[in-house]
């Protein structure tokens, strides 16, 4: 595993190739590397994106929580670069998407209330619940997958540049960030959790007392929400993969994946279409969700306080698309 991306990583970057992009609203072209690790922006204030090198990884994990198994464990091969948003999508980058096309985002956002979630009328994206102005700079939430998919769809107009959504797969190999033989990625020092992850720690156990559930034994100074980018960067370059908020991404949730399941990077369309995928846990989750292999599943229409995105662009035509060939339901397993 390590010698295939050492290999196409290297070629990658001894190729040094480069793709035009815009890098203002008015479509001025500038070259984008695509050297791994490689910032840009396709316009002033366009989300900063970070080039992804290709490389393979084992995806999943043989067990999981009771009805939630997070295998089976397979190879994929993801042999192209892709770029994705250094940071969650903020606050103010919504709130361009929304005056500049008038979108109607989701209401009635799904708040934790006395150890339960359930929908608080009147709260939005503009009002998540915080008993506090929003912040420009925190990640949106309270954002439906379908908000998520009319932003990317946005954002690829304006720039006339290919976004989306991660894929899991995608979304996966970065969460690991080439880290391999732990499921959680601080691998046996828990405490090295709070580096980069805004996760459900000390200071958010004392903000919430009544929340029963396992907490980092560590503090990463936020008892809520943080501002993107608060903490360290992964491997990779990217900030808050893991925790802050959950991440919609493209793929239906079908459990467990079946064979058929694409081991390319592509999304997995041909199943369980009723509930879409997120990725990264959150400020408010379980300490033991906290990990790249965790997989949220939820209705397109879910409008939680703890959702947000993060997008993704192309760059290149040969990226493989999503089989979307409607399959019978695989048999229950584990």
């Amino acid at each position: 595993m390590t010698h295939a991306l050492t290999r196409l990583t290297g070629l990658l970057a001894l190729a040094a190739l480069t793709l035009p992009t815009d890098i203002s609203a008015q479509g001025t072209a500038a070259p984008v590397s695509l050297n791994p690790g490689s910032e840009f922006r396709d316009c002033a204030d366009c989300p900063a994106m970070v080039v992804i090198p290709p490389g393979q990884f084992d995806m999943g994990f043989d067990g999981g929580e009771e009805g939630r198994y997070e295998g089976p464990v397979r190879r994929i091969t993801i042999n192209y670069a892709y770029a994705v948003g250094k940071y969650e999508v903020s606050n103010a980058e919504y709130r361009r998407f929304i005056n500049d096309t008038g979108h109607v985002s989701a209401r009635d956002c799904n708040l934790l209330r006395d150890g339960t979630y359930r929908a608080e009328p009147g709260t939005n994206w503009q009002d998540p619940g915080y008993q506090r102005p929003i912040r420009e700079n925190e990640p949106v939430v309270c954002i439906s997958w379908n908000d998520a998919k009319a932003f990317v769809a946005w954002l690829a107009r304006r720039t006339g540049q290919p976004y989306r959504l991660l894929t899991e797969a995608e979304w996966e190999y970065l969460g690991r960030g080439n880290r391999g033989g732990h499921r959680f990625v601080w691998g046996e020092r828990p405490a090295e959790a709070c580096r980069e992850s805004n996760v459900f720690d000390q200071s958010a156990k004392r903000a919430r007392p009544d929340r029963r559930i396992d907490a980092a034994p560590c503090d990463d100074g936020f008892a809520e929400v943080a501002p993107v980018g608060s903490l360290a960067a992964n491997p990779f370059g990217v900030h808050d993969i893991l925790g802050n908020v959950w991440e919609w991404v493209e793929d239906c949730y079908v459990m467990p994946l079946p064979p058929s399941a694409p081991r390319d990077g592509s999304a997995q369309l041909a199943e369980g279409c009723d509930r879409r995928g997120s990725r990264g846990g959150s400020w408010l989750s379980s300490f033991s969700r906290q990990t790249p292999t965790f997989r949220g599943r939820d209705p397109a229409t879910l409008v939680s306080q703890i959702f947000g995105l993060r997008v993704a662009r192309d760059l290149s035509a040969s990226r493989p698309t999503a089989d979307t060939t409607p399959r019978a339901p695989a048999p229950a397993s584990k």
